[in-house]
């Protein structure tokens, strides 16, 4: 079905909503009065009712104008957007790009600035990837991500600092090493701890890391479950301090360790991809970078 109307000549409606008469929405629009009057005889023509009506010396919309206008609304929004994500593909941004999140770090240093970064980018799609260990390497080395944060160092690929993880031990507030002041290595040898899966698809280049070498170890693929073990009582763990606070459970609590209370994590941000990073990805990381300033 062949459409009746164009969108210019919505557009012309809207001027003359947001000018106030049609006299000034000709000069906002660099016409003539002439072509304004036209332009919208034609579209009441078309439609078959009336959107322009005369009051004292002002032309405003009548009611259906105005009911019509709403509705038109969207679709010159939608139509600018169109033309804007052509400018922006045009110029070579990307569709679509991905980032690589290791688990230990706190999801808001991304989210926050990618909040940002999307404002002034409606054209690409972002793909969010949890790693860990081996996978977070593979993440980089393979160029699948086009932003990686990461904590172990990567050969070649140079990155910059973005924080650091505080990893903190944990037990179920029932458990009887909840009672004690303080505890030390030796009470974990009979008590299960929970560990998170390396999420990488090699066995070989699997990694451990943060293992006590207590009685039996519990593995999960996520410190999702990690946190919910813990409250079941299943065993001890070493969760990040981020998560801990967020949730603020009373279901857990942090244990004081002799000689290894807590550890930290560094985190570091890097491009794997280099020098074919597409402009998208690099305005999202450097809204990354920038975001450290903020946290510091």
């Amino acid at each position: 079905m062949r459409l009746k109307t164009t969108l210019e000549q919505w557009q012309t409606l809207q001027a003359i909503e947001q000018a106030g008469s049609i006299q000034s929405a000709a000069v906002t629009l660099n016409k003539s009065h002439t072509t304004l009057i036209y332009s919208v005889k034609k579209l009441e023509d078309q439609l078959g009712i009336k959107l322009i009506e005369v009051k004292g010396r002002k032309a405003g919309l009548t009611e259906h104008g105005k009911t019509m206008l709403r509705r038109a609304q969207s679709m010159l929004e939608q139509a600018r957007e169109l033309e804007m994500i052509s400018e922006q593909l045009n110029s070579g941004v990307e569709s679509q790009i991905t980032v690589a999140i290791d688990h230990l770090c706190d999801p808001s240093w991304l989210y926050t600035p990618l909040s940002e970064f999307l404002t002034q980018n409606n054209t690409t799609s972002v793909q969010v990837v949890e790693t860990s260990l081996s996978k977070t390497t593979d993440m980089v080395v393979n160029e699948l991500a086009d932003i990686a944060i990461i904590n172990l160092p990567i050969t070649n690929y140079p990155a910059e600092a973005f924080g650091t993880t505080t990893m903190v031990p944990v037990i179920s507030a029932h458990h009887p090493l909840a009672r004690k002041p303080q505890v030390s290595l030796a009470d974990f040898a009979t008590t299960s701890q929970i560990v998170v899966r390396d999420l990488g698809d090699s066995d070989k280049a699997k990694q451990n890391v943060g293992w006590l070498r207590a009685r039996q170890r519990i593995t999960v693929d996520n410190f999702d479950h990690a946190f919910r073990a813990v409250e079941q009582s299943v065993g001890f763990c070493r969760l990040p301090q981020h998560l801990v606070e967020y949730r603020q459970n009373n279901k857990i609590k942090v244990l004081e360790l002799e000689h290894s209370n807590q550890y930290q994590v560094a985190l570091h941000l890097t491009l794997p991809k280099g020098a074919k990073s597409g402009p998208a990805a690099i305005a999202l990381y450097q809204a990354l970078l920038k975001s450290v300033e903020y946290r510091a």
